[in-house]
This record gives C-alpha cells, sequence and structure tokens, in this order.
C-alpha cells in the first residue's frame, strides 16, 4: 500500500535519510522504531510532503508521492496523527473533529461523531470542551479522532502514547487493535516495544538514517541484542 524506496531527506546542508525504504500493506501495522534522532519523524515529515525529499521515490496505491503538497497527500488518504498532537486549542472537541471531517472515497460505514465517540467514550462527555481543557491523554484521543474524521485509507502515528500515562496508553492501544481490527493500514512510532510486538505485524528499525534492521514481531522479541544494540538507551 505504501512503499518507501531509497529515501533520503536533508535539512539544509544536514543530510538525516541515507537510503531509507520500507513498505507497509493493506492491512498491515507497521513500526519505525529507533532511538531518538534517527530519522523516524523526518521520514514521516518526508511521507506526508512536509520536508522535501532529495532522492529516493514515496508510492502509495501506485501512485507517488514525492513532490506533492501536504495537503494532496492527505487527500490520496493518509491521517496523519503528529507528534505534540496538535489540536486546535481553541475548538472544542466536536469542532475539532469536525473541521476535519471528508468523505472522498465514499466510504460505506464514513467515520463520524458518534462512531469516534463510541472508539473514545472519554471523550463523548468532553464534545463541548476546547482542545486547551483536555488532558494530553484526551488530546491524543482526539488527534486520532480527528485523523480518523478524513476516512483515510491509511493512519500514521507518530510518537502514539508519548508522555502519557499508562491506563491511557493501554486505551490508545485498545483503540489502535479495534482499527486493524476492521482493516485500516497503520504506521506507528512509538517507544512502547510491548505492546508494539503484541499489536504490530512488521516492524523497521532505524539507526542513524538507515534502517538496520526488520522482521516481524516474534523475530524481534526473540533478537534480544537487536532490542540492546538499536532500542535500548
Amino acid at each position: 500500500m505504501l512503499e518507501v524506496e531509497a529515501l533520503a531527506t536533508a535539512y539544509g546542508q544536514s543530510q538525516v535519510l541515507f537510503g531509507v525504504s520500507f513498505g507497509v500493506r493493506a492491512g498491515e501495522v507497521a513500526t519505525l522504531l529507533g532511538r531518538n534522532g534517527m530519522g523516524k519523524t523526518t521520514t514521516v515529515r518526508s511521507i506526508m510532503g512536509m520536508v522535501p525529499i532529495r532522492g529516493g521515490a514515496i508510492t502509495f496505491e501506485g501512485r507517488p508521492l514525492q513532490g506533492l503538497p501536504s495537503y494532496l497527500v492527505a487527500q490520496a488518504g493518509i491521517g496523519l496523527v503528529p507528534e505534540g498532537r496538535q489540536v486546535f486549542p481553541n475548538l472544542t472537541v466536536r469542532e475539532n473533529l469536525l473541521a476535519a471531517a471528508a468523505d472522498r472515497f465514499r466510504r460505506a460505514d464514513p467515520w463520524t461523531l458518534d462512531k469516534i465517540f463510541a472508539l473514545f467514550p472519554q471523550l463523548a462527555g468532553r464534545r463541548g470542551h476546547f482542545g486547551s481543557q483536555l488532558s494530553g491523554g484526551e488530546q491524543q484521543m482526539l488527534a486520532i479522532g480527528r485523523a480518523l474524521m478524513t476516512n483515510p485509507r491509511m493512519l500514521i502515528l507518530d510518537e502514539a502514547t508519548e508522555g502519557l500515562a499508562p491506563l491511557v496508553c493501554i486505551e490508545i492501544y485498545r483503540a489502535i487493535e479495534s482499527l486493524k481490527a476492521s482493516g485500516l493500514a497503520i504506521l506507528i512510532i512509538d517507544k512502547n516495544l510491548r505492546a508494539l510486538t503484541r499489536t504490530a505485524d512488521r516492524h523497521y528499525v532505524l539507526e542513524k538514517g538507515r534502517v538496520v534492521w526488520s522482521g516481524v514481531s516474534s523475530e524481534l522479541v526473540a533478537d534480544r541484542d537487536a532490542q540492546h544494540r538499536y532500542l535500548g538507551v
């Protein structure tokens, strides 16, 4: 569904990605793993057209994405839950969700406010509260809901549970597992390795802007050396 081939990205004279290649299949949950500063968010920003790439190719459902502005990447069917959540602080929960609502692919069962509130019941009672009045966990739920209201064909979550309380993390991963069961393709960046190996199908580990390890969950769980070398603190 998503193919990233030999991706190279730089900020000015500082190159960050050196030939990153990976893919996400239809209905699959894949992860980008690695320590901070290894290029995970830059990879996402490259896919979404937020930074220009220096080389390589990005293809989504057979359509080249490189060179497209962010809004056209989103309209192609990729929903982004950005690092830091970035909800609209002066809009209510309901307004945040409606501001992003779109159904460009004429889904038989599109996302609605009721479906978002069923996925995240905690938001239902907060629908009239402003984004700035929400806890960090509620803001993350809202950011996921806002992305889903675009009715994407693939969802990208950058730092899915960063800084969230353990109970909120459980709720977020419960929602991710529900989305996976619905057939939605998902790409996740997160540090919760136990939850990721339980939920995701395939993993790609970045080290200094390169993919240095890839495999399925059972292989990553068994490869303690890779965990220590690339993911340990």
